[in-house]
């Protein structure tokens, strides 16, 4: 079974930086596209950035020019770099892990990012 491990989420300010990553383990993570999620309360979980197995990156609008995802394949890890955070970033933040071919989709326990004024 696939194993997503997030860690980095925490308080900061507003206008601030974290870099939030995810280890995967029992997965052949170099075929995998990574991504991540996130969740405020009560609201739907939302797509944040993701990174193909090739290496192609997408971003929600919300997030351009201030997240960057990218991954180490020899680390099986993903990584979401966020500057210049904002409120309303605040969300709880979920990796996930889907494999196209065969429709596969997993997801880490989440870490919580909460940014203050």
């Amino acid at each position: 079974q696939v194993q997503l491990v997030e860690s980095g989420g925490g308080l900061v300010q507003a206008g601030g930086s974290l870099r939030l990553s995810c280890v995967a383990s029992r997965i052949t993570f170099s075929i995998h596209d990574m991504g991540w999620y996130r969740q405020a309360p009560g609201k739907q979980r939302e797509l944040v950035a993701v990174i193909s197995s090739g290496g192609s990156t997408n971003y929600a609008d919300s997030v351009k020019g201030r997240f960057t995802i990218s991954r180490d394949n020899a680390k099986n890890t993903v990584y979401l770099q966020m500057n210049n955070l904002k409120l309303e970033d605040t969300a709880v933040y979920y990796c996930n892990a889907r494999y196209r071919l065969l429709g596969t989709n997993s997801w880490g326990q989440g870490t919580q990012v909460t940014v203050s004024s």
